[in-house]
């Protein structure tokens, strides 16, 4: 749950949100000159997305725990490796392969797809190098845009602010891209908006990291098509679109498709089906005890003695047993009192023909 921020923190989350978006650009620059120096052309991209998710997780662990305290800053920005962390990473992968099937489909139906094979050897191995870099490259977009950064931006604006802002700066990042057109840019922001009520259904990246991986993993790997201008990431299998631009994006492929906007905006509604029990566990408002300390015994005692009335124990009445004088007088020759030896003759003569 997101506590009540005072203007002087808004401000100072705003800050701290800046700082993020820099340094975003920053591990970003550093992660490909770094790959470009290390590695050839084959294996740049993929060390490229492991170094920048290794300089994310740690810049912003670091501010984390400088600006916040976090004990646990990485598990803090959506990476806690909670109970059931893999089925909700399943959840969302199973989510993010349907919206490419939904997107693919149509593209069927109306020209088909032509679709070539390699099973070579070494095409398997480039298959599990491309899955790697899709897992990386997924990851990697969650942190840097619904982790530390988002999070202090929900402070500065409030939850519907920040998934708004975040969506349309998620889009401007990607319309970079050579091939984007306005079509890629909404379903940048369908998409980021998507992956942000994710994170806010869960408090978690786990559900966000699956959709947005099986998104496009999906569409390189199993169908062989274009993701965002790239076209050459399947190494076994190759798929050529054969029907109109309109409705297979060209080569920008299906992120510039408005068929792809509208499945987004279709697929929110399957975000917050999915998540409901997830949104129940992590987003139910606590009950703080509060009040002034009841004694419940004492308050049932005395509602049941207003109804039934005080009891108030009598104390018990004498028995006299025979008739004995309530008088004693003294005897004349000073033996006992008249009238003791007469009870007691008749105590003993009642007892007797009681016998």
């Amino acid at each position: 749950m997101t506590a009540n921020v005072t203007p002087g923190g808004r401000l100072r989350a705003y800050l701290q949100f800046v700082l993020a978006v820099l340094y975003f650009f920053f591990a970003r620059s550093l992660a490909v000159h770094s790959a470009q120096g290390l590695a050839g052309d084959l294996w740049s991209p993929l060390i490229a997305e492991a170094m920048l998710l290794f300089l994310l997780v740690l810049g912003y662990a670091a501010m984390g725990f400088w600006f916040q305290r976090q004990l646990h800053p990485v598990g803090e920005q959506g990476l806690a490796r909670r109970q059931g962390w893999t089925r909700e990473f399943r959840l969302g992968l199973a989510t993010g392969w349907g919206i490419a099937v939904v997107c693919v489909l149509p593209m069927v139906v109306a020209g088909g797809i032509a679709v070539t094979f390699s099973t070579g050897g070494s095409d398997w191995g480039w298959l599990l190098a491309d899955t790697m870099f899709y897992a990386l490259a997924a990851l990697a977009e969650e942190v840097a845009f619904r982790g530390y950064a988002f999070q202090r931006f929900i402070d500065a604006v409030g939850p519907i602010g920040a998934t708004l802002g975040f969506a349309a700066y998620y889009a401007i990042v990607r319309s970079m891209l050579p091939g984007s057109s306005r079509a890629s840019f909404a379903v940048s922001v369908a998409l980021g908006v998507v992956l942000a009520t994710a994170y806010l259904r869960t408090r978690a990246l786990w559900v966000g990291w699956g959709i947005n991986f099986g998104w496009k993993a999906s569409r390189a790997l199993l169908f062989g098509l274009a993701v965002a201008g790239v076209n050459n990431t399947s190494p076994v299998i190759q798929g050529n679109p054969m029907g109109p631009f309109w409705l297979t994006g060209g080569g920008f492929g299906l992120d510039g498709t408005w068929i792809a906007f509208a499945v987004m905006l279709a697929a929110l509604a399957v975000v917050f089906r999915i998540t409901r029990e997830l949104d129940f566990k992590y987003n139910a408002p606590e009950i703080v005890a509060a009040g002034v300390p009841v004694d419940l015994d004492a308050a049932a005692r005395a509602q049941h003695e207003a109804a039934m009335g005080a009891n108030h124990a009598e104390a018990p009445a004498l028995v006299q047993i025979g008739g004995a004088p309530t008088t004693l007088e003294p005897a004349a020759d000073g033996g006992a009192p008249a009238g003791q030896d007469g009870g007691t003759s008749e105590v003993t003569g009642n007892l007797a023909s009681g016998a």
